[in-house]
């Protein structure tokens, strides 16, 4: 295959050149830029040296209609204005940014505070989580990659809301993320001052995944419900750890909630799901696209604790898009992404 990246510069991109390296149906990988061309990319990076030594290109839409995929991972308000431009003319289209998950435009205007992309490309694009969407992934033309966030949300308590084990009411999500989520523009919230030797919560109950995650509950299982939900910065370069409590319903166990998720994933080969574990961490998935999952039920309060890991660059951007690159070409869903986790 032939593969575009518009946006390699960011983190996000920089994973996509990571991974697409060592994909054995990549043949040709180029990078594309609005305003580096004619950069040599590895004068930039220098750990590409001798990987990728071509130039960035300018983005034009004839170049691009002869490539199979063409990936974007820009800040979120660029692709609303970019997309329509290559929306058929050739290539399967996969954003990595927020521009094309949220199916209602005021929505994104309300909590993106941008200009929400063209009403119809909107209804056109599929949403890539992978292991519950599939069947459309493989015949979309538009792939909205999930948030890092929403993924291990979405993943880990999905399956307990479609089987009515949990109250999809009553859900308080708290999630934390290594700093590379914040992508690699430097600004005094990841400044090393700011970050090292603290952790902190920010965008109190504003965070832009909150309809996100709302939009995607009601998509898989069919039920309309808020959310709390709450994001932390940890002084870290990767990974997402969330943890969501909720009541379960009446005499569930924890069994039940550990067969329902074992059941759910037993044909996905990136979701792994952890029997007892009395501690988690996001090294477990570190470098790799798997998330893992466990579940704890308390029964003094009848409450239950579902915890998820994902590395934020990969199952959370730029692994499931390949995934998401891999269903829609036919190929193993584990094509160029069989990594083992970095650990340490």
């Amino acid at each position: 295959m032939k593969v575009g990246i518009i946006g390699a510069t960011g983190y996000g991109g920089l994973e996509l050149i990571r991974l697409l390296h060592n994909h054995p149906e990549v043949e040709k990988m180029e990078l594309f830029t609005s305003s580096d061309e004619g950069t040599i990319f590895s004068s930039r990076f220098g750990h590409l040296f001798t990987i990728h030594d071509d130039s960035l290109k300018k983005i034009d839409k004839d170049t691009l209609a002869s490539f199979d995929v063409v990936f974007t991972s820009t800040p979120s308000g660029v692709t609303g204005k970019l997309l329509p431009t290559l929306v058929g003319t050739g290539p399967k289209l996969i954003d990595l940014s927020g521009d094309y998950r949220l199916k209602q435009p005021d929505l994104y205007k309300e909590w993106y505070k941008k200009e929400p992309a063209p009403f119809e490309l909107l209804q056109e694009s599929v949403y890539g989580l992978t292991e519950w969407n599939e069947g459309q992934i493989k015949e979309a033309n538009i792939i909205a990659n999930p948030g890092c966030y929403p993924t291990a949300v979405l993943l880990s308590i999905l399956p307990l809301i479609k089987e009515s084990l949990i109250d999809a009411n009553n859900l308080i999500i708290d999630a934390k993320s290594g700093i590379s989520g914040a992508g690699n523009k430097p600004s005094q919230a990841t400044h090393f001052s700011e970050t090292n030797e603290n952790f902190s919560i920010y965008k109190i109950n504003e965070h832009q995944h909150i309809p996100e995650i709302e939009q995607a509950i009601n998509l898989f299982t069919g039920v309309s419900t808020t959310v709390t939900f709450n994001t932390h910065l940890v002084p870290m370069n990767r990974g997402i750890l969330s943890t969501t409590y909720s009541p379960t319903t009446s005499g569930v166990t924890e069994e039940q909630l550990f067969e329902c998720l074992v059941e759910t994933y037993k044909n996905n080969p990136f979701v792994r799901i952890i029997k007892g574990a009395s501690s988690f961490g996001t090294n477990r998935v570190k470098g790799s696209n798997y998330c893992d999952i466990s579940v704890k039920l308390d029964e003094r309060t009848n409450r239950v604790t579902i915890v998820s890991v994902i590395d934020n660059l990969v199952k959370g951007a730029a692994g499931q898009a390949i995934q998401n690159m891999n269903v829609q070409f036919g190929l193993s869903q584990k094509t160029g992404l069989d990594i083992v986790p970095l650990f340490i």
